[in-house]
């Protein structure tokens, strides 16, 4: 497709603030990420030295929501510029209204819409995938836990301190532990001479205790028990439910349709959903970026954002509803889309009375 000099002004018009916005969206995305992340790391349930690696695939994962919002803003600012410096009534007088633009706008728009549905549908699964295996395979290390050799170092959520003499290159295994365990009165000591993490059921996590002893008992009746064990397993805490995606989330499309349930088909259709979405947002932000000359410069931009919301809100309930099976598969989130191109055209329509004050379209 053959831009002209006019097209390639308003592409290039589009394209700044496009990207402008997106990397604004994207800083914004990069600071939350890196503070989750760096909480995770700081609890002990993320080795430092897999933050760039979560980072970069967690990113992957935000795009098919950041890169819609940066176009449906780039589009409305950038036409929205036009319009208020008179620009727009420039090319009208020659008969270049918004229909005749539409080769420059669609030139922008179609190629960002491919890429968020390569995203949505491909890349961002794979993407989560590697990320849970990758924690996976971290927290079989003791340091994902937080033990140290040398250190006394407290679990988490049990009131435990745990001690370490020595620990293998790759944080598996140990040798030398000590554990003392103080609640309700009641003190439970444990030593052994090594021992190994290992997991269970995805993120389940136990030290394995080897050819040691265990002291419990009460410190009120000076009442204990001596044992000593061949093995004796302890549960380290778990991830935070939060930690774990959505199992549908990291399928393949031919997954999906293989195993056709209520909550793979919302999977399904919210992925379809990304780049039909960044279409019909950019088709939304053409009407609404059509303002008087010298107007407010961000004088539409509340209601804009406002039906942004409101979109992506009626997507979130759709497929919380596809999912516990309120709404039947046929209907999917095909009715929030409906509503928005049903808007788009009365958008349009309003913008091209006869009576409107505003610049032809």
């Amino acid at each position: 497709m053959r831009l002209n000099r006019i097209d390639r002004y308003v592409w290039r018009e589009l394209a700044v603030t496009t990207l402008a916005t997106a990397a604004v969206l994207l800083m914004v995305m990069f600071s939350g990420l890196f503070a989750d992340l760096f909480g995770k790391i700081s609890r002990g349930k993320l080795p430092p030295g897999l933050l760039l690696s979560q980072l970069g695939l967690r990113s992957v994962d935000m795009l098919p929501l950041v890169l819609p919002l940066a176009l449906f803003l780039g589009v409305l600012l950038g036409l929205g510029r036009l319009y208020r410096d008179s620009e727009m009534s420039v090319l009208a007088s020659v008969g270049l209204g918004v229909s005749e633009l539409r080769r420059a706008i669609f030139a922008w728009v179609l190629p960002l819409v491919l890429l968020v549905g390569a995203t949505s549908l491909w890349l961002a699964p794979a993407a989560q995938k590697l990320s849970a295996a990758m924690i996976e395979e971290a927290n079989r290390s003791l340091l994902v836990v937080g033990l140290e050799p040398g250190r006394f170092v407290e679990l988490p959520g049990r009131d435990a301190v745990v001690y370490l003499s020595e620990m293998s290159e790759d944080g598996s295994q140990f040798g030398r532990l000590f554990v003392h365990n103080e609640r309700d009165g009641r003190i439970d000591v444990v030593t052994a001479k090594s021992g190994e993490l290992y997991a269970e059921q995805g993120d389940e996590r136990y030290l394995s205790l080897r050819d040691g002893f265990r002291v419990e008992g009460s410190l009120d009746a000076l009442d204990f028990r001596l044992m000593r064990f061949e093995r004796n397993d302890i549960r380290v805490p778990d991830s935070e439910p939060g930690d774990l995606a959505r199992p549908e989330s990291m399928r393949s499309i031919p997954a999906l349709l293989d195993e056709p349930t209520a909550s793979a088909m919302a999977e399904l259709h919210w992925r379809l959903s990304a780049p039909l979405a960044t279409l019909l947002l950019a088709l939304l932000a053409l009407p609404l970026a059509h303002t008087p000359p010298r107007s407010a410069r961000y004088g539409g931009l509340l209601v804009a954002l406002l039906g942004y919301v409101v979109y992506m809100n009626m997507l979130g309930i759709g497929r919380a509803w596809m999912a516990a099976e309120v709404t039947p598969i046929w209907l999917g989130l095909w009715w929030p889309h409906g509503l928005v191109l049903l808007a788009i055209w009365w958008l349009q329509w309003w913008d091209r009375r006869p009576f409107s004050r505003r610049v032809p379209a």
